[in-house]
């Protein structure tokens, strides 16, 4: 086997920290897993005998690192400056005894090998792994097990990582680690809510969200970790629905992962509105570190929590679910804080989930959206305004299942593309926010701040965005009409 692609500037330099010290030291962990796998690292895990503290403040100076101390797991992390050629952190972990006894001690087989530092480039260096409990063996036969059953009394924020890393490295878990799991899965109340979410949304940021949440109910773990999920089995939904409650939004997360990864060779993604910049937009950092698309993903699972309790059957003998959109939003905002999700993050969740029926409710007839009701809709909505039209698009195919007519399909896109078209044009950068401004308006018209001044602007760019307003002149004679009517209604009254 030839040498690892490791960093071509990072581990030299390391190296020679550790042969200038005299200091045996071990590439372990994820990273030496995912050199094995021929995978990228983004961090990077080393291994010596005692405390790390010491070590690891001098190795960050020597790197031009910052040492950042977690003294509950012996562990330094040193987070590397950026633009080098290494992009990540450095985990610095301690370890008592011998470094076997640490191996044995991890949590899954597949992160229990190390390798001597200084033969990292050496010709034949994956013959010289260490490895008491078969972890390579594990990695040909694309398992995660537990090295030992203890391993999640040690640390139950193991049972949700065992899932995780499963599912990122398109693994399974080995059945005896699984009966393991759901016999300690109430065990997962005791780790600490930060890392219960991190878990969670790191499952949402991979592909295949739904299997791993699937897997984490067998295991009788996502209920415990979002209790309201679990009265949602077996909540029958019209004919209109293909599974029920639960199916639903489990399956909304697979759509909603599908929805947001661009064109396929697929009828039904095909279709689905997306252009260069969509894959730069649903990329972009919005809360714990995460991308709108993994908080898109957390929003589909969400998006019908409160079904259930509003479940009804009117006079007709339809089944009808009023004000389960803001039910479900004053929900994910209790749920996701106690999660300690950030303010942004549970916004930006409770809005979609308030909102989530909004866009697919907009055409009149056989008519597309108005451009008045677009621009109310993105004014309402602000930043999660494309967000929710993806939502809505995953919230369709999910219901629709693999009864989904492709002709049907297609109207819905258009009607999204239009949504999301017409929207955008009028948020553009070469569009003016305001084609008069209330400075413009107290001097015409000789009125004076306040609140009327905020109402007439609105009213206006609402006109402007119609396309029912395309100058000053008429803004001002729009705005003239509004305060006599305004007047005249006054004067009805008194």
């Amino acid at each position: 086997m030839s040498a690892p692609n490791f960093s071509q500037d990072l581990l030299p330099r390391i190296a020679a920290f550790f042969r200038e010290r005299r200091q045996p030291a071990f590439l372990v962990g994820g990273f030496l897993r995912d050199q094995l796998l021929g995978r990228p690292s983004h961090d990077l895990d080393l291994a010596i005998h005692g405390d790390p503290s010491e070590c690891g403040h001098d190795l960050a100076q020597f790197l031009g690192g910052t040492p950042v101390p977690i003294s509950a797991r012996r562990i330094c992390r040193i987070v590397l400056p950026a633009g080098g050629n290494f992009q990540g952190q450095l985990d610095l972990a301690g370890f008592p005894g011998e470094i076997c006894g640490d191996l044995q001690g991890r949590d899954f087989t597949v992160n229990a090998m190390a390798l001597p530092l200084e033969l990292w480039d050496a010709d034949h260096w994956a013959e010289q792994i260490i490895d008491p409990v078969e972890g390579r063996g594990d990695l040909s036969r694309k398992v995660v097990r537990a090295t030992d059953d203890s391993v999640f009394d040690a640390d139950p924020g193991r049972l949700m990582r065992a899932v995780r890393l499963a599912n990122s490295l398109d693994f399974r878990l080995d059945p005896k680690t699984a009966q393991s799991i759901r016999r300690h899965a109430s065990l997962v109340h005791r780790v600490s809510p930060e890392r219960v979410r991190d878990e969670l949304l790191a499952i949402f940021a991979g592909d295949r969200s739904r299997v791993a949440l699937e897997i984490l109910d067998r295991l009788d773990l996502l209920c415990r970790i979002i209790p309201e999920l679990a009265v949602t089995k077996g909540v029958d939904q019209p004919r209109v629905h293909y599974w029920d409650v639960w199916g639903h939004s489990i399956h909304a997360v697979e759509a909603a992962e599908l929805v947001t990864r661009g064109h396929q060779n697929s009828p039904v993604y095909s279709m689905v509105p997306w252009t260069p910049e969509s894959e730069a937009y649903f990329g972009e950092i919005v809360s714990d570190g995460h991308t709108r698309r993994t908080i898109l993903k957390l929003t589909a699972l969400l998006h019908d929590i409160a079904k259930p309790q509003t479940k009804a059957v009117d006079a007709a003998g339809r089944t009808r679910f009023l004000g389960h959109s803001e039910q479900g939003a004053r929900i994910c905002e209790d749920r996701l804080g106690q999660l300690r999700l950030s303010s942004r993050g549970i916004a930006m969740v409770s809005k979609m989930v308030e909102q989530h029926l909004r866009p697919a409710s907009m055409n009149q007839g056989s008519e597309l959206p108005s451009r008045r009701a677009v621009y109310r809709y993105f004014r309402d909505l602000g930043e999660v305004a494309l967000d929710t039209v993806y939502l809505a698009m995953a919230d369709y195919l999910a219901a629709k299942g693999p009864e989904v007519s492709y002709a049907d399909w297609a109207r819905h896109a258009k009607i999204m593309a239009h949504i999301m078209q017409t929207g955008t044009e009028q948020l553009s950068p070469q569009r003016p926010d305001r084609i008069i401004t209330g400075h413009d308006l107290m001097r015409e018209m000789g009125l004076s701040q306040g609140p009327l001044i905020g109402e007439l602007i609105e009213r206006i760019n609402e006109a402007h965005a119609a396309g029912e307003v395309a100058s000053p002149q008429e803004a001002l004679e729009l705005a003239a009409t509004l305060v006599n009517g305004r007047n005249g209604h006054s004067g009805d009254q008194e």
